[in-house]
């Protein structure tokens, strides 16, 4: 596939990296262009605010999860239609896993061949940003970088002194701008629907940046080899209900492709606001429970969903999805709303993150999601402590990670599973899923 594509980078976390990919796509849409975004790494939040700005699902791009293959095939495959692809950065361009290059804006770079754009935060600095460029774009000469775009710039005369002695194209110079600023809670920025800006953004971006000189560079990139087709099975065989609302929103949206690819049917549905579907098992993300734990308390879902467990139909949860099948959530303000009590755990929020940190496991024994020895790998990132009971059982061994406590992870009771895991499925845990709802 010949696609041109550009990868947003950044010199740090905060630069400015999100806005200004955002600001890209937004106006390459107003310009009437079909826009695929993409994000390097596990986040789940910025992929929301592409979404709504290109009208497609943005994807994650992750080696350390992925494999350097699956990369390829998930840009591959997410690229049918498109006619550019923009792909958000993670950090700084080349910080990976414990410090390594995996998983690095600069990795994924390589992999496909793309130009990069760095984005400099320029507040406090004159003439040591072309030092500063000048070391970002030196340091790996296997990169190839169209441009620079500077953000939090201040005057005129700061424009002059920071651009004099440039040696890399300029495609951007903005100056500051708080109203542009999109706000942060715990986990990250607002979800993409919670912010309407992005098309004044978009109009910043017009203004400030060379959007010609950016399409340009976006054409200079070679063909990435085409992928193995993932195609939706023509009968499916299985009925999988997603919660997705704004309680439950974090998900890998490659999940659904393989999950389909096996022979599910998904059907998509809220917590918040529906009665339980009728399905043939249930699967629930990650998300925001905490923030809406007075409505899940009264969900029209917990009764159909207790008669689920009843008669054994599985029933997955990760991280949100775990707290909401426990039997409370207890959020910062100290007050204590009753979730599901599917399992014999409670959750309660803390005040700084309690886990950050890419996973790898192991399942120890079968359970009606997933066989015992089934290997994979995904990524905890929380807020919520989850306090079991004694007696529990943990499915998950991990490798890596922290998982409920001290590397052990996925409490299970009869059908019910839950963990902190954010697994990516990939081909094989997908079609375990789909052969495990097969034998019930």
């Amino acid at each position: 596939m010949n696609i041109p594509r550009i990868v947003i980078a950044g010199t740090h976390s905060g630069c400015g990296k999100t806005t200004t990919a955002s600001g890209i796509m937004t106006a390459l849409v107003a310009r009437g262009l079909t826009v695929q975004p993409f994000k390097v790494g596990p986040d789940f939040i910025d992929p929301s605010h592409h979404t709504i700005v290109c009208g497609r699902e943005s994807r994650n791009l992750d080696p350390f999860m992925m494999g350097d293959d699956g990369v390829r095939d998930c840009f591959v495959r997410a690229c049918k239609g498109a006619d550019i692809a923009v792909i958000e950065g993670v950090m700084g361009l080349y910080d990976g896993v414990d410090g390594s290059d995996c998983s690095s804006t600069a990795h994924v770079a390589r992999l496909l061949d793309a130009p990069i754009i760095l984005v400099a935060d320029i507040k406090g600095m004159s003439r040591s940003v072309a030092a500063l460029i000048k070391g970002y774009t030196e340091y790996d000469p296997r990169l190839r970088f169209a441009g620079i775009i500077m953000t939090k710039g201040g005057s005129d005369r700061h424009k002059v002194m920071t651009t004099g002695e440039l040696t890399t194209p300029l495609l951007g110079w903005m100056p500051r701008s708080d109203a542009l600023a999109v706000e942060s809670r715990h986990l990250g920025l607002l979800m993409g629907e919670e912010d309407s800006r992005m098309q004044l953004i978009g109009t910043f971006i017009e203004e400030h940046c060379d959007l010609d000189a950016i399409l340009t560079a976006a054409g200079t990139a070679s063909p990435v080899p085409d992928a193995a087709r993932l195609s939706h099975s023509r009968d499916p065989h299985t009925t999988i209900a997603v919660a997705m609302d704004a309680a439950f929103c974090f998900y890998y949206r490659d999940n659904f492709d393989y999950l389909r690819a096996a022979g599910a049917e998904l059907i998509f549905f809220s917590p918040i606001a529906d009665p339980l579907p009728q399905a043939d098992a249930y699967y629930f993300g990650g998300g925001y429970p905490e923030i809406h734990a007075k409505a899940l308390a009264a969900s029209p879902c917990k009764p159909g969903l207790l008669r689920a467990a009843e008669t054994d139909l599985p029933i997955f949860g990760e991280c949100g999805g775990l707290m909401w099948l426990s039997r409370s959530i207890t959020t910062a303000d100290g007050i204590t709303h009753p979730m599901t009590g599917l399992l014999d755990a409670d959750a309660v929020m803390e005040k700084r993150f309690v886990a950050l940190n890419y996973v790898i496991g192991t399942t120890t024994a079968d359970s009606p999601v997933f066989p015992s020895e089934m290997h994979f790998r995904g990524h905890e990132f929380h807020y919520s402590r989850t306090i079991p009971d004694s007696d529990i059982r943990y499915l998950y061994s991990l490798q890596r990670g922290t998982g409920i406590a001290n590397g052990q992870d996925g409490i299970c009771a009869g059908s019910v599973l839950g963990g902190y895991t954010h697994i990516y499925f990939g081909k094989t845990a997908a079609d375990a899923f789909c052969k495990q709802l097969t034998r019930q």
